[in-house]
């Protein structure tokens, strides 16, 4: 399996040495040569809800279910070539869910949380071209996962199950979105990657919102959540970057950091039913380092900054630019270690994001708890019965702690979760 599958199975496959075949299916065109690819994957899901948090979304209850995990099932087509000194390629990434439910929407069942949430339909999340040359670097214009992120979503070992988010709609899980790191979602973008100087790279992109991955792109506008009482009426174009360095060896990783910025025009209905426009910028870095020593793995992250987090205070969390100009932060730790000769990789992780609410100019607020804090254990085995199929079990326990606005007190919530399947990549 060759990068042209995308950054989300590809990213699955490095970063934690699941098994998967060494290619798609590769058909030679002339001049170009066309790779398919993809996965499919399917998790038994039981969870139970306790707690004031989840009740008002009617899951105080016990939840099974058959459906996707974190990485949504998924098939590829790209091509590449080289004409006139330039390495061209494209790339389209169809994802789906097996879920019989309609997806993510809102109170009044018309607002998509994230490019994420498109019902259970077909969902093209990457369409882009790319152009260049190893001397001097790559320009990709189109959609792709985002920079900002994009790093800490590659490594959570969760991206091979379900992690936090099931029992609900929707056509995947949240693996540790939100509770550790924000969302690097789907995004039109024009991004310039370096080449890479001894293991050093960095990139930059132009881009649509808020969402960004990790190299530095600059994007579209994202508008970020639209519901009966909020809803952005316009934004500039937002900007992304990152810087990494990797290397090998016995002692192999990398460590990256990355930065976003995004000015917002909110306007929305504070709980009093008053009026107001928010003008904020969305602003935030991040940290994080990998190290891989023999059969062992360790993971840390770390992010900061405002208006990043759409914390809604109930199981869905960590969607850029929907939380207002909240003060934001967050990250996460992984262990793992694969047993020898059998394959079995068997990981540990905590994460943590905290919401904090700020008053606006005009006195109302921007969400509706002064502080939110997403927190989850998860652990998990991945087991690679062949070179394509891996079988998949784990346990997330996820803890909701909510302030409320006015001193009207708090609300918790916990949702835990025991999940298995299999994923296989072709």
């Amino acid at each position: 399996m060759n990068k042209k599958l995308g950054l989300a199975v590809a990213g699955a496959v490095m970063a934690f040495g699941a098994s998967a075949a060494n290619a798609g299916i590769i058909i030679p065109a002339g001049d170009w040569t066309i790779d398919i690819g993809g996965n499919v994957n399917t998790y038994y899901t039981n969870t139970r809800f306790s707690g004031d948090a989840f009740r008002e979304a009617g899951q105080n209850r016990r939840s099974n279910q058959v459906s996707t995990g974190l990485l949504p099932s998924a098939i590829g087509i790209g091509g590449k070539t080289r004409q006139n000194d330039l390495d061209i390629a494209f790339q389209f990434t169809f994802f789906t869910g097996v879920n019989s439910d309609d997806g993510i929407t809102g109170a009044n069942n018309n607002s998509r949380l994230s490019g994420a949430g498109d019902r259970n339909s077909i969902n093209v999340r990457q369409a882009y071209l790319t152009f260049g040359d190893a001397s001097w670097g790559t320009v990709k214009a189109g959609r792709d996962l985002g920079l900002f992120g994009s790093d800490a979503i590659l490594s959570d070992m969760t991206l091979l199950g379900v992690g936090v988010g099931a029992g609900g709609p929707g056509n995947s899980t949240l693996g540790r979105i939100g509770s550790g790191y924000v969302y690097a979602d789907w995004i039109g973008q024009i991004q310039y990657a370096s080449p890479n100087w001894n293991g050093f790279s960095f990139a930059v992109a132009a881009r649509e919102g808020l969402r960004s991955g990790a190299e530095g792109e600059v994007f579209d506008p994202v508008t970020g959540l639209a519901t009966g009482d909020r809803f952005n009426r316009k934004s500039d174009l937002g900007f992304d970057a990152k810087v990494a360095y990797e290397w090998t060896g016995d002692v192999a990783g990398k460590v990256w950091a990355g930065y976003i910025n995004q000015k917002n025009n909110l306007r929305f209905v504070d709980p009093v039913g008053a009026t107001a426009n928010n003008d904020y910028r969305s602003r935030g870095y991040d940290l994080g380092a990998k190290i891989n020593v023999a059969d062992f793995g360790l993971v840390g992250y770390y992010y900061n900054g405002r208006g990043l987090d759409g914390q809604s205070g109930l199981q869905v969390g960590g969607l850029f630019n929907t939380g207002g100009n909240t003060k934001d932060r967050g990250g996460y730790v992984q262990a793992t270690y694969k047993l020898p000769e059998v394959g079995t990789k068997l990981g540990v992780s905590y994460g943590v994001s905290k919401s904090e609410n700020r008053r606006n100019a005009a006195g109302g607020w921007d969400g509706i708890y002064d502080e939110t804090e997403n927190k989850s254990w998860i652990i998990g085995a991945y087991h690679p019965l062949t070179k394509s199929l891996n079988l998949v079990a784990e346990y997330a326990h996820q803890k909701l702690e909510n302030d409320l606005l006015n001193a009207a007190g708090s609300e918790n919530g916990k949702a835990k979760t025991i999940s298995l399947g299999a994923i296989l990549f072709f």
